[in-house]
């Protein structure tokens, strides 16, 4: 969890009356989830508890998020924009966030498009440590490291094959299979795709 008490004495609470705006975006798939308003007490209790936390307007006092539909936003960071005058908090969601149903508030166009990869490294490591019976990830976990290295190989050939001798919606099939099965083989050894992303980060910025 982010500390930012060194940003607290810059925060420019008079500009907004007292109040801050605070953007929720999801800590993994960058998806905007809502926008709520903090006063210095709900930004304490926030970092205190762990569990957003906004000052509502409406209420006129102290609102958790989730605190009747037990969809709360459990804290990873906050970050205080270059003006002083605007919170990021990143948070992960622990059911939808709207009141609506969805995961964002602003729709279903909110998540970034590389964004569901973030939830597919995550959804297979939730199937690593708990292994549900049925599941196709499951069955290539108990299959072993050597198992699923091969999956990767089969997918990468096909992968390579479509690219030459097939359409566009065929090269796609065979990428996604690829994605998957490497995000499984790193997972059986430990790591994760954001492993993996840092690597070409880190590249990147070595360029």
């Amino acid at each position: 969890m982010s500390d930012i008490q060194t940003d607290l004495a810059r925060l420019d609470w008079p500009k907004g009356d007292g109040l801050l705006p605070a953007i929720v975006q999801h800590w993994l798939t960058g998806e905007v989830l809502m926008l709520g308003y903090m006063n210095a007490e709900a930004l304490a209790e926030t970092q205190r508890s762990g569990r957003v936390t906004f000052w509502s307007r409406s209420k006129q006092r102290l609102w958790m998020k989730g605190e009747s539909s037990g969809h709360v936003l459990a804290l990873k960071s906050v970050r205080v924009d270059c003006d002083a005058d605007t919170l990021l908090v990143q948070a992960e969601p622990h059911g939808p966030t709207c009141h609506l149903g969805t995961s964002s508030c602003f729709g279903g166009d909110a998540r970034p498009p590389l964004g569901f990869l973030a939830e597919l490294d995550a959804l297979v490591a939730q199937r690593h440590a708990e292994r549900p019976q049925g599941s196709y990830t499951t069955k290539l976990f108990e299959a072993g490291t050597r198992r699923i290295a091969q999956k990767v190989g089969e997918e990468g050939v096909e992968s390579a094959l479509a690219a030459v001798a097939q359409g566009d919606e065929e090269l796609l099939g065979e990428a996604a299979d690829l994605v998957f099965h490497l995000t499984v083989l790193l997972r059986a050894r430990g790591l994760s795709l954001a492993d993996a992303v840092a690597v070409l980060a880190t590249r990147h910025a070595a360029r």
